[in-house]
């Protein structure tokens, strides 16, 4: 048995980034879960920041003992053609969620995880219901549990260490959309 499903209790985490790791993944060892890290977010815009990211996170990952793996590749085409006419229905981010979550709980059946979970459920910033919603039908449609726990208490001690670790803090959820709603100030 690998060391990772140990006990039962092994959980992959999707990460969108090192700093929102940080707090999702001390609750987690804290309540006995074996994690790793599993990196698919081909919401990232553009593909420098995407890999700033990625190198980000194997830079946590180093520094906490985390086994991460990253998506053999970017699909970022497959992500626009999702959230683009998803963007005018107003629901780009559910769609983002749907595809995330899902790859992850894909993952997390075939590495025999008991479970899954994302760290997006530790940002203030994101739609907790329709994570919740979507994290749920992942997990039921690949037979993984999905562990929708509020992980936001946490949100700014896992920020003030990622600035204590001088990690790199992005600005933005990710997409060309969210950097716009952050930056745009027309």
């Amino acid at each position: 048995m690998d060391e990772n499903q140990a006990g039962g209790r092994s959980l992959l985490l999707h990460v969108c980034c090192g700093p929102c790791t940080i707090a999702p993944l001390g609750v987690l060892r804290e309540n006995g879960y074996s994690v790793e890290a599993y990196f698919f977010n081909p919401n990232i815009q553009p593909y420098r920041e995407y890999r700033r990211r990625a190198e980000t996170m194997e830079q946590l990952a180093a520094a906490k003992g985390l086994p991460v793996s990253f998506a053999l590749v970017y699909e970022l085409e497959e992500w626009l053609e999702a959230a683009v006419p998803a963007h005018a229905q107003g629901e780009r981010c559910r769609v983002c969620y749907r595809l995330r979550l899902g790859e992850t709980a894909a993952g997390a059946a075939r590495g025999g995880f008991s479970a899954f979970t994302t760290t997006l459920l530790g940002s203030p910033y994101q739609n907790r219901e329709w994570l919740l919603q979507e994290g749920a039908a992942a997990g039921e449609r690949h037979g993984v549990e999905f562990i929708g726990s509020d992980f936001r208490p946490h949100f700014r001690k896992g920020q003030g260490e990622a600035r204590d670790m001088d990690l790199y803090r992005q600005g933005y959820c990710g997409c060309v959309y969210s950097e716009k709603e952050r930056y745009y100030k027309g």
